[in-house]
């Protein structure tokens, strides 16, 4: 099983961006070895999606989605080779339960989720609203791991849990994203159980980022931000053969500001 996510800041950008060149969302789609692909920040209406995903669905794959409740913002899906055998919207908290930002999938004797976890801003209702949203997934998660079964939690979380997950770290000590509290909420769901499966396959460097702001030259300069991780329950954790992300090899050929994370469980 092979499962990729990635963060495609727009469905419709990701997929016409860079397709006068062939590439774009829907060539990656095209050429994935992956069996499962998790998408978060889709903005768009289950008619929307489908529509920019027709290409693809054409090809056999089988979508959910969770629509965002505001026009232009959220939204998650999930692409399975593999009929989906049963959907959940939500993580359980009727603040968020239409708010497109967590998806859950039964597929092919796994379940896979798609978060979208708040951008937050330090010190503002908006980083509380995160942290609820956090505290909702944390629960959902809990619940998951006693279930005993197969899981992976896919996403953009909006967290760096440690210095080797942010080049500029020092400049972004009380931002969120990377505020004590935020990567304590990760540590302790690590202590649970749960696997960050990349950070585990690749040790204690760098990276490898996933996200790079689309100004300066950041992504030349490789300064980004791990925030894209694949959290798997432990059974399922001990089962990679390989988990990688797939950089661009140049700025010019980014279709998002984040790049696909592909885990291979064996």
């Amino acid at each position: 099983m092979i499962v990729s996510t990635v963060n495609v800041n727009g469905i419709r950008a990701a997929v016409k961006q860079r397709s006068a060149e062939n590439l774009g969302l829907l060539p990656w789609l095209k050429e994935t070895a992956a069996d499962v692909v998790c998408l978060q920040e889709t903005r768009a209406d289950d008619e929307q999606l489908a529509d920019a995903l027709a290409p693809t669905l054409a090809d056999g794959w089988h979508l959910a989605s969770a629509a965002p409740h505001v026009k232009g913002r959220n939204g998650v899906a999930l692409l399975s080779r593999a009929p989906i055998d049963a959907v959940r919207i939500g993580c359980g908290a009727d603040e968020f339960a239409e708010h497109g930002r967590y998806l859950e999938v039964d597929t092919a004797g796994l379940t896979v989720g798609s978060v979208y976890v708040p951008t937050g801003e330090a010190e503002t209702d908006r980083q509380l609203e995160k942290e609820r949203f956090m505290a909702a997934v944390a629960a959902r998660m809990a619940v998951l791991l006693a279930a005993g079964a197969d899981a992976v939690l896919c996403g953009d979380w909006n967290i760096a849990h440690t210095e080797n997950d942010i080049k500029n770290w020092r400049g972004n000590v009380k931002r969120a994203g990377f505020l004590p509290r935020e990567r304590q909420w990760l540590t302790d769901l690590l202590a649970t159980g749960w696997v960050d499966v990349v950070r585990a396959a690749h040790g204690d460097v760098a990276g490898p980022y996933a996200w790079w702001s689309w100004r300066g030259k950041a992504f030349d300069n490789d300064a980004g931000w791990r925030i894209d991780y694949q959290l798997a329950t432990p059974a399922l954790a001990a089962r990679v053969t390989a988990a990688r992300t797939e950089r661009p090899e140049a700025y010019a050929l980014r279709w998002s500001d984040h790049a696909p994370v592909t885990v291979h469980y064996g």
